[in-house]
């Protein structure tokens, strides 16, 4: 079972749902805007993706100048504003038990298969 981070008004979160769903996917989505993850959810899909924190950012969104943030502030600041301001997430996000991937571009989702 494959879990989808979401965001239907986001052009590539939706090529990613269609991607997988051609496939068959079994898939749970999460609207994350309206469900967001915990800080340890975070931190799980994170250690899964095996790579920088910084690929799960959004740093080119307006809420993460407004912040001051900065891709070089510490992991735990990044983790709770993600958490607290989850428009600040990359999308789309999938995962499994054991990997996860962003869907940028659209195809990298399909090593989760």
């Amino acid at each position: 079972m494959i879990t989808y981070w979401h965001n239907p008004r986001c052009s590539k979160s939706r090529a990613g749902l269609a991607l997988l769903e051609a496939r068959g996917v079994q898939l749970t989505v999460r609207k994350y805007l309206e469900d967001a993850p915990t800080e340890a959810e975070l931190r799980s899909v994170h250690a899964l993706l095996e790579r920088p924190l910084a690929d799960m950012l959004r740093p080119t969104e307006a809420q993460f100048r407004e912040l001051g943030l900065s891709l070089s502030d510490a992991e735990n600041d990044l983790f709770a504003a993600m958490a607290a301001h989850p428009k600040l997430i990359e999308r789309p996000i999938a995962f499994t038990d054991t990997a996860a991937a962003i869907g940028r571009p659209s195809e990298d989702l399909l090593r989760l298969l």
